[in-house]
């Protein structure tokens, strides 16, 4: 399901790129920027790339284990959703003689996510059905963090932005349980 969210906001910038520069093929792709033996992702070159960096459980949205009726009359707990925030950086990796096409397209997205900060059915009907919705906002980090995640990266800075996605939800929906339904049997009433 997170492939699915971040393939989706790539869809999205490439339909918006393609509307907007008459381009055939794909500007954005979803990949790492360098390869585990250290040599630069083939697909990632000139191109905008967007690169999971983290995933934390959000703590903020609560809802209780859902319940269900059985067809024995019993009471079907299932698991509560797990809200997790996707942390996502959208790099524009174009060679020296194309960094002004670097600075078009991620100032191109920025704009496209800030006018678009949320997806879900009603505005993005191609969004995956289990997911509810995503929301992007920009995180703002300090140059010694920026470094940081420069070096945990493998590779020189390049004009990026850092997202944060929140309210992605992973649902299993894993039957936790099974409560008999007691009833009143001079009333005929469930207690």
């Amino acid at each position: 399901m997170i492939g699915a969210a971040i393939g989706h906001l790539a869809f999205q910038l490439n339909q918006q790129f393609k509307s907007n520069f008459q381009l055939v093929e794909d500007v954005v792709v979803v990949s790492n920027l360098i390869e585990l033996d250290g040599s630069v992702a083939p697909n990632a070159t000139n191109k905008l790339v967007l690169t999971l960096m983290n995933i934390e459980k959000d703590t903020l949205p609560f809802r209780a284990n859902a319940e269900a009726r059985g067809r024995d009359e019993r009471v079907l707990q299932y698991s509560a959703p797990l809200f997790v925030n996707l942390y996502l950086m959208m790099s524009a990796n174009f060679g020296a003689g194309n960094y002004s096409e670097a600075l078009k397209y991620i100032s191109h997205a920025i704009a496209f996510f800030q006018q678009h900060p949320v997806f879900d059915q009603h505005n993005s009907p191609g969004l995956d059905e289990r997911i509810e919705r995503l929301a992007l906002d920009i995180e703002n980090l300090p140059i010694a963090e920026l470094n940081n995640l420069w070096s945990l990266l493998g590779g020189r800075y390049l004009p990026s932005m850092y997202y944060k996605v929140r309210m992605m939800t992973i649902d299993a929906r894993a039957l936790t349980g099974q409560v008999p339904v007691i009833t009143d049997q001079r009333h005929g009433v469930a207690r």
